[in-house]
Parts: structure tokens; sequence; C-alpha cells
């Protein structure tokens, strides 16, 4: 099964981790895109010709990524963190979806 982890590097060993299938990371993300006021599918590299330039939102780094290539800088998870927070403290329990709360620490 192939799959995928995201992790603070650095040696931050306190810091929450996760893990997906690269299914279970795509609906993350098209959960993101609902959130953020957009359709994942309608953008380049997800099926559609919509530009990444049309949509203003602060996870374009995170939504706009490749699943198996490169990594994202210590820069940009710190530029979109606070956007992340504020979509999980809106989260209400009828929201809860398992992949998208699942955690491994």
């Amino acid at each position: 099964m192939v799959g995928l982890m995201l992790f603070a590097g650095g040696g931050y060993v306190t810091s929450p981790d996760v893990s997906w299938s690269y299914t279970g990371f795509h609906m993350f993300r098209q959960w993101l895109a609902d959130t953020e006021g957009f359709t994942l599918a309608e953008m380049r590299g997800f099926g559609g010709d919509r530009a990444w330039s049309s949509v203003s939102t602060k996870l374009t780094p995170l939504l706009d990524h490749a699943d198996d290539d490169g990594f994202l800088t210590a820069a940009q998870c710190t530029a979109m963190l606070p956007r992340l927070e504020a979509i999980i403290d809106q989260l209400r329990p009828e929201d809860s979806d398992p992949v998208l709360l699942r955690r491994v620490d």
C-alpha cells in the first residue's frame, strides 16, 4: 500500500504527525479546497484548467503540490499554519471524518 506521512523535520519529536493513504490525502485536500471556496477537480494538476492564480488561499503551497515529489519549506508551513488552525477551530462534531482527523503520533 502506498501512503503519505507528514511530519515536522529538524528533530521535532513532540509535533503531531499525520499519516494517510494517497486517496485519504487527496480527500483531505478536496475538503480543504471546498472549505476555501473552490473545487479541487477544477484546478490545473487535478483534472481541470483553472489557474491557481485565480484562487486566493494561504493553503496554495499544500493544495498545489505534487503528492510524490519535493517538500514544503518551513516558511511555507509557517505561513499556512494560522489558516489551518482557523479551519480546525471551525470544525463541528458533525464535520468529523475519520480520514480527515486520523493522526499518528
